[in-house]
């Protein structure tokens, strides 16, 4: 036989020699829940390791991570029930607890890259990511409030502006609220293969933002579709978005690649809250291995095409040194 590829596992340095994808913190986001008061951590009880933080707590949690070499960070804020309403106004008021968290993380790292989600759904007392309408949620007129939103997460300092609502045309909206107010600087990481999936449980959980009646199908994608995700990030590239995502990741390796491979911008995919959950539960069991599980996923959704990785496994990885 001339050709042997076990010559090239035949030990670890070569095996490190040869190996064609690698994750580093670079390609890390690690996404962090706020919460209202002074010196409160509470754990997310379905994702074990997990915390929401007071923004005192939050400050901690992201000097941690800085001296970990983690830089990039996506917040998502738990609202009281009593300041939702069915327009979101919580969303873009001026002391708004996530407003103050966007602007006491980038006045003390402002080093840091920070995330935001632009979506109504954890300010809205319907649960959904738009304006609902006897039983329709009305595109157009919350691209409206999903502008304003934007706007105020720009105004305090974010980075990244990262739409999840799955609205039609709101890149295109947003890109334009952004530069009419000289924010051309402000990059849009688009949601554009957000799938209607069974692994968000956790982190509405998180968040208390379940929708309140009905589901979310009308707007987030058939799990059962892949065209249309190329669909959707076409014109998402169009209206000036910046990243491309797919969310989630694990069941949608396939969405990832075909992304990757029709598009220059850099692909981010969100390793999401069931996901986490779900390998959380089988290493607390020990039926899987806690570093080999966890780096394994990590560069399948590398290897798929993404450079860009939500996931809350960020911190641990780099804590033990497993990538």
């Amino acid at each position: 036989m001339l050709q042997r590829p076990r010559r090239n596992r035949k030990s670890e340095v070569i095996r490190q020699m040869v190996q064609e994808t690698h994750v580093s913190a670079a390609n890390l986001i690690f996404p962090l829940f706020i919460i209202e008061g002074e010196n409160q951590k509470s754990e997310v009880s379905s994702m074990p390791g997990i915390y929401r933080y007071s923004i005192d707590n939050l400050l901690r949690e992201v000097e941690s991570c800085l001296k970990l070499g983690l830089n990039s960070f996506d917040l998502f804020p738990n609202i009281d029930e009593a300041l939702k309403d069915k327009y979101a106004t919580e969303s873009y008021r001026d002391e708004s607890l996530y407003l103050r968290a966007i602007r006491a993380v980038k006045k003390n790292f402002p080093e840091a890259c920070v995330v935001t989600d632009v979506a109504m759904d954890p300010y809205s007392s319907d649960g959904h990511d738009g304006i609902m309408e006897n039983g329709e949620i009305l595109n157009d007129e919350t691209l409206e409030v999903l502008g304003k939103m934007a706007l105020a997460h720009a105004q305090s300092g974010a980075d990244i502006i990262a739409p999840s609502d799955m609205m039609d045309g709101r890149v295109g909206y947003i890109r334009k609220v952004l530069d009419d107010n000289k924010f051309t600087n402000v990059s849009i990481m688009s949601y554009s293969a957000k799938y209607a999936s069974a692994f968000y449980g956790p982190f509405r959980d998180a968040l208390n933002s379940a929708p309140k009646f009905g589901d979310k199908k009308t707007y987030q994608m058939n799990p059962a579709n892949q065209g249309e995700a190329l669909i959707e990030a076409r014109l998402d590239e169009a209206e000036g978005a910046d990243f491309l995502m797919v969310k989630p990741a694990l069941p949608y390796l396939d969405v990832i690649k075909l992304i990757k491979d029709n598009t220059e911008l850099p692909v981010a995919a969100y390793n999401v809250s069931g996901e986490y959950a779900m390998i959380k539960a089988a290493i607390q069991t020990g039926w899987l291995n806690e570093q080999r599980a966890i780096t394994e996923v990590l560069t399948s959704i590398r290897r798929a095409g993404a450079s860009t990785i939500l996931t809350y496994h960020a911190k641990e990885v780099l804590e033990n040194k497993w990538i």
